[in-house]
């Protein structure tokens, strides 16, 4: 990465004087002004080209992997608007810089040693050495999961739809899926349907499923788990803390759903049917955005906890979004050893570093800000509209999940503005698009003298 521009004074201005959060920050928004303009091109509408606001939105969607839409993707996009919207997704779910390395890579160029940091803060992942053998490894995963995602839904797409629609839409799906972007092409079925029409099809909604839990896994787990197998005893810290915390907060949350819904979306359902219900509803918060059953019929004990499934999300470095489950897991730990004042954070039989419960209250501490910041300035925009509504929208925005009780489609041009920043702060990390306007840290060795608060 060389010279970006010369400035008038005639000093040069250099990429590597950015910070990692900058450089992830502005890569994502000119992708996302790239494919705002791909969008408004005649080509990729069926019908009159869009708004640039309404194409921005949609971009910005996309390469957030929010899946949050002002169009119905089929009816509305032309297959090359449709194809745009997958590049845009895929770029979204593996991270910009990490499909900058692999090209890099494939042409031959040495990524340095500002690439290979920026690249790490990209994908999240835990030392700098290897990362970009990591790369490759993300890379490899998401293909393979992808394909093999593809491959199920062929099955029962193509006798569906056809040979070729089939194909597509499998391919589109599986990607979508795999990258918690929530986009979809059922709109042939019915505008915005999701797979409602696929509620009752167990190799359908499983399949995305397993898509969005794989994809919100983390790459760093997926390194631990290729590395040493199904040896849970060897594994990381974060991969142990991740696994466990999700497997353990979908099955909970799959019971939840089951009880809250009896008497709504699953009334006159069997068990089967209840279950994989439930289960859609329990994953694809967590945040892919996709829906089996009418969002807005949810109980509102279920659309509480629809909107706790949002603001957690996926693990860190990962597809997903949300304040991440091992952030939400040092919470909780942290919190019962307050409650046992003890000094140290344990599990596993390890000690967590001292500062990580200060950074796991950080990110949601400027998560939620963000959030109420939106829900409260869309409430003033727009005051005819369900606090439940406007509530539930915000935090699907700023999680980057893409469900929506209906009301996307009647925002105003201001509060889809606010919702674009929502997504764009929600993919480019609630905390490092508040470290875009800081400068980097300073260590002068003077601290100010300490005084006690009361707390609680």
């Amino acid at each position: 990465m060389n010279k970006l521009s010369d400035t008038g004074k005639g000093k040069k201005f250099r990429i590597n004087k950015l910070s990692s959060a900058q450089i992830i920050a502005f890569g994502y928004m000119v992708i996302i002004l790239a494919g705002t303009l791909l969008l408004m091109l005649p080509i990729a509408s069926k019908g009159d080209a869009p708004r640039f606001l309404d194409a921005m939105f949609t971009a910005t969607s996309a390469t957030c992997v929010t899946g949050l839409v002002v169009y119905d993707t089929y009816t509305r996009w032309s297959v090359f608007g449709q194809a745009v919207l997958l590049l845009l997704i895929q770029i979204g779910g593996l991270g910009f810089m990490t499909v900058i390395s692999l090209a890099a890579m494939a042409t031959g160029r040495k990524i340095g040693l500002k690439e290979r940091s920026v690249l790490q803060d990209s994908v999240n992942g835990m030392q700098l050495a290897g990362i970009v053998r990591m790369a490759r490894k993300i890379a490899f995963g998401t293909f393979f999961f992808e394909g093999v995602g593809a491959v199920l839904l062929a099955i029962r797409f193509i006798p569906k739809m056809g040979l070729l629609s089939g194909i597509g839409n499998s391919v589109f799906l599986a990607v979508s899926s795999f990258c918690n972007a929530g986009f979809d092409l059922n709109g042939k079925y019915g505008e915005y349907s999701s797979l409602t029409e696929f509620a009752s099809d167990p190799l359908v909604c499983i399949t995305a499923c397993m898509l969005v839990l794989i994809g919100g896994i983390g790459f760093s787990v997926w390194d631990d788990i290729g590395k040493n197998k199904l040896d849970f005893s060897k594994y990381r810290l974060h991969s142990k803390i991740a696994l466990v915390f999700t497997g353990v907060f979908t099955l909970v949350t799959v019971v939840l759903f089951m009880i809250f819904e009896q008497g709504y979306t699953n009334a006159g359902a069997g068990f089967w049917q209840s279950l994989l219900n439930s289960f859609v509803d329990s994953v694809a918060p967590r945040t892919a955005g996709f829906n089996s059953v009418d969002t807005a019929a949810l109980s509102p004990a279920s659309s509480v906890l629809t909107i706790i499934c949002m603001f957690i999300g996926g693990s860190p470095g990962s597809t997903a979004g949300g304040v991440k489950t091992v952030t939400i897991a040092v919470l909780i730990l942290s919190a019962i050893a307050g409650m046992k004042n003890s000094d140290d954070v344990e599990i596993f039989g390890r000690r967590l570093e001292e500062d990580v419960p200060l950074k796991a209250l950080t990110v949601i501490a400027v998560n939620l800000f963000l959030a109420f910041t939106g829900i409260l300035c869309i409430c003033a925009f727009q005051p005819d509209f369900s606090v439940k509504d406007i509530v539930f929208e915000c935090f699907s925005a700023i999680n980057t999940v893409g469900m929506t009780t209906g009301i996307t489609r009647e925002l105003s041009q201001a509060s889809r503005i606010v919702i674009m920043l929502m997504m764009y702060c929600g993919r480019v990390g609630s905390v490092s698009f508040a470290l875009i306007f800081t400068r980097s840290k300073k260590f002068t060795g003077v601290h100010n003298p300490v005084e006690q608060v009361n707390v609680g």
